[in-house]
Order: structure tokens, then sequence, then C-alpha cells
């Protein structure tokens, strides 16, 4: 059996700028994969999504020629789950095309089998209804109101705000003020340089009326191990690690660093290695968090799948989509629903 892959770029603007640390967007690239081994309109095809990361050194263009190489190399001649990871276990592609590729394929074979992805892959069926996070991004501390009631942000159980050393103590001053005891996910996606300068601010943070906080995010580098060692002892928030985990981590030593982690699918690179992580996340003692990069409801339906072994969801990639293609997603009340059936896309 010869398998037929394809992959392709899909421009999504964006409903707002998105802008974190490190930069800022008003559309992302992302990029389809497809796979099947028959064709005619009853062919079984399966849908993977690519939501590639520049702190990852991923781009559109570089995992299309990834994708070239892969087929090159044999890709079409990959006949079970097990022989596609040990063929990209030797390729080593980009995680996030990795993860669209596996998810493909996963996809294809519960198509094929007429079961759920849970079951394939050994999972309890997600919860009905899911509580997301939703994230207010970097913006004037003087149009958080005006953003806060636009989006609607007050249905949201759980929020994520995204801070840098400039505003951040601003941010959450004008958050806590529209949205007073509201739980809040404060992710500084490593934008302080040490430990000291960042008990400083989260003091700060602790004298404002109203300031309810869940967990801290990654504030520091994955390259400062001592510094969140020493952190871990003093923060007065439990401590979650992101970028310090991408599609593998020291577990010991990130137990060491962190009280919880935040586990993507698009930086463990598949299904199979993110259910790994959120497992191994769970034997250290740690919190387990279901996050994800701007993504379609493609990416998200695929999250949802692994959801029962997450403590906290963090899953509002495809609310920041413009015009949002695919609808395998509902939100209502901050909560996200699902059909169990295998996503099949139209375009």
């Amino acid at each position: 059996m010869s398998l037929t892959w394809n992959l392709r770029a899909r421009e999504l603007p964006l409903r707002f700028t998105w802008k974190i640390s490190r930069n800022a967007s008003v559309a992302k690239t992302n990029l389809l994969a497809s796979v099947t081994d028959s064709v005619g309109p009853a062919a079984a095809i399966g849908w993977g999504e690519a939501a590639p990361n520049v702190r990852y050194g991923e781009t559109p263009a570089g995992l299309l020629a990834e994708f070239e190489q892969l087929r090159a190399a044999g890709l079409s001649r990959v006949k079970s789950l097990d022989e596609l990871e040990e063929f990209l276990d030797a390729q080593a592609p980009a995680h996030a095309l990795r993860f669209a590729l596996e998810s493909a394929y996963v996809h294809w074979q519960a198509r094929r089998a007429g079961v759920t992805v849970g079951r394939l892959l050994g999972l309890p069926a997600p919860a009905a209804a899911v509580p997301t996070a939703f994230s207010l991004p970097i913006m004037e501390p003087g149009a958080v109101a005006g953003f806060v009631r636009e989006q609607g942000m007050a249905r949201f159980e759980l929020l994520k705000v995204k801070v840098n050393q400039e505003s951040g103590f601003e941010l959450l001053q004008a958050l806590t003020q529209e949205l007073p005891g509201r739980p809040l996910i404060i992710d500084g996606n490593e934008a302080w340089t040490d430990a000291d300068s960042l008990l400083t601010f989260l003091e700060q943070l602790q004298q404002l009326p109203g300031l309810q906080v869940r967990l801290l995010e990654q504030p520091l580098s994955a390259a400062c191990a001592a510094d969140y060692r020493y952190l871990r002892l003093r923060t007065p928030y439990p401590l979650f690690a992101d970028e310090s985990v991408t599609a593998a981590a020291d577990f010991a030593d990130i137990a060491g660093q962190f009280h919880g982690v935040n586990v993507k699918l698009m930086k463990a690179g598949g299904y199979r290695n993110g259910i790994r992580l959120l497992e191994q996340t769970r034997a250290h003692g740690l919190q387990t968090m279901l996050g994800c990069m701007v993504e379609t409801s493609l990416g998200i339906w695929s999250a949802l799948q692994v959801s029962p072994l997450a403590d906290v969801c963090d899953l509002d990639g495809f609310l920041i989509v413009r015009d949002e293609p695919f609808g395998l997603v509902q939100e209502q009340s901050g909560r996200l629903s699902a059909s169990a059936a295998v996503p099949a896309l139209n375009s």
C-alpha cells in the first residue's frame, strides 16, 4: 500500500494584533497535511495541522521544504503508526511538521477503522465541555478595558495575560480593575533575565487589589535552570514550564525547577509524544497543562482529544483567528465542545 501525502499553506488573518514578549503579528501561516490510500468521494482522508513557531526556528517555507525531503526519503511507504514514528525519529523534521503528519495519519487510521481518536490512542473521551483560558496579548494598558469588553472576556473562568518587563504590572493592574478576582495565568514568554528582577516584579504584583494568580508561566529563558531552581522555592505562585519542555526533557530536573508543565502537541511533535510528556509530568508530581499555538479548530480539536490528561487547558488559539475556516470546535461560556467524529475538511 502506498500513501498519498500532501502539505499546503493556509494564511490565517487574526482578529487582533497578537503580541507577546518576543514578537507581534496580525496573521499566521499554518500548514495543512493530508494523507490517504485511495481516491474518489468515499476515500478516507486524514488531516493534520502544523503551526510553525519562530521560537523553535520553524517557518512555513522551511516546513514545506522538509516535507519534500520526507517524501523523497520514503514517507509514502510507511505502513503503520509505529513505522511512521520510527521514520520521523530518523528524519527529525520540525516538531510542528511532525505533529501535522502524525496527527493526519492517526486521523486517517481512525476513519478507516471507524473508531474515535481517543480509542485509537488509548485515552478516555474528552469532557462534553472543556473550560479554556483566553489570552490578553501585550497592548497599551489604556486599551485593556475596551479589549476585555469587545472580546467578551468575562465569560471565561480563567484568563491568560501576556506580559513583559516594561508594561506587565500596568497590564495586570488594568485587567484586575476590569475583572477583579478572576484567576489569571501570567505568561512571560521568557521576558525576564534573572530570578531576582522577577521576584521584585512579583512583590509589586502582590500589592494589586483583586489580583488572583492561578500560575506563572515561563517568565525566564529556558537556559536559566539555576534561576528556576532558586525561584521555585521563593515564588508566591505555582511556576509552570513552557519553553523549557519541548519534545523531551529531564523530568527529574524539571521537577526541581517548576510546579507544572505546559505541554503543546505542536512542540511535542505528535499525539504519542504529547501523551508521554503529560504522563511523565504527572508521574513526577507536577501539574499538567495543555496549551496550543495560534491554530485553526483542526489543531484545537486534536488537543481536545488529550485534554483528559490535563489539569488546566489553554486552548484559545482558534478564537484568535478571524473567520476560522473549519468550525470543528465550538466555544460557549468559555467552554469548548466538539464532535467525536474524526475531522473531514472540505477545503
